[in-house]
């Protein structure tokens, strides 16, 4: 298990909490760490992400050495300035809070924000207070998620934010697609998590995107054929996607784990329960 890092900054707010997930994202891992915790591998240098999302396992490893990576320019941008302007975006999250209800939260939802500072603060905002928390975007890239029905939304929450803001310090944030992992890890030393949109396990549940780029069959065989190429370099590679036929088939020949998963984003409560995914990995 990779040593823990410690903090870059000093907080203004003294903090006692660790580092988390600041966004409630569709496909969080952080319940199905206790599942995953025989599969890391015990040793690596430097941990890549390409579809960081709430970012659950890279919070539970806190690597000395991180590239995290999306291809959701606003989800990219929010972790870059938590970690670079964290007060700023707390400054903003404050003025959020006072001015909650149903009429501000439309009115910000039609706004996209023109800073990138707007934009981080309008996102965590969204997310705290939208339908279940989920991010969803239309073909045109707008949010588009309505109001949730929350009481007192814990909507800032600046010690969180600056434990977040200090572990990211160190850590590198960009904007790209999965397959530009090959060209960075090339390394026995390296460790790859890939926590790709899943593929549907049935015609009601083809929830493959969280925006405006959706993920088909053929991107699946893109990532399987990337998973494979870092696994023939020696890269340590682990992979979480849905329990079906296309994917266990996909992934023949590597080590598939079944993991029980809980799904609780669906709009329909039966609907919301017990189901298993796979847990792929290289070593």
């Amino acid at each position: 298990m990779p040593t823990l890092i410690s903090s870059a900054i000093s907080s203004p707010v003294s903090s006692a909490i660790s580092p988390r997930p600041f966004l409630k994202w569709a496909g969080g891992k952080g319940q199905l760490i206790q599942q995953y915790l025989s599969y890391f591998p015990r040793e690596f240098d430097t941990y890549y992400e390409p579809f960081l999302g709430g970012g659950a396992i890279f919070f539970y490893l806190l690597p000395p050495q991180a590239v995290l990576t999306d291809l959701n320019p606003e989800l990219v941008n929010v972790y870059c300035c938590v970690r670079d302007r964290v007060e700023a975006v707390i400054t903003l999250l404050e003025q959020h809070q006072q001015s909650h209800c149903r009429e501000y939260y439309y009115q910000v939802r039609s706004n996209p924000g023109k800073t990138p500072v707007e934009r981080a603060a309008r996102l965590i905002y969204l997310n705290k207070t939208c339908f279940n928390g989920l991010y969803r975007e239309n073909s045109k890239g707008q949010f588009n998620v309505p109001m949730g029905k929350y009481k007192s939304p814990k909507i800032c929450h600046p010690e969180l934010l600056y434990a977040v803001s200090n572990t990211l310090k160190h850590t590198q944030i960009e904007m790209q697609p999965f397959d530009k992992i090959l060209e960075a890890a090339t390394t026995k030393r390296d460790f790859v998590y890939f926590d790709p949109p899943y593929h549907p396990i049935s015609a009601t549940s083809r929830f493959t995107s969280y925006n405006r780029y959706s993920f088909h069959i053929a991107d699946q065989i893109r990532l399987r054929d990337a998973f494979a190429e870092l696994a023939r370099r020696g890269v340590k590679v682990m992979l979480s996607n849905s329990d079906c036929p296309l994917i266990r088939e996909l992934y023949q020949g590597f080590k598939i784990h079944t993991i029980y998963a809980g799904r609780s984003i669906n709009s329909n409560a039966q609907r919301r329960g017990k189901i298993t995914e796979v847990l792929v990995t290289s070593y």
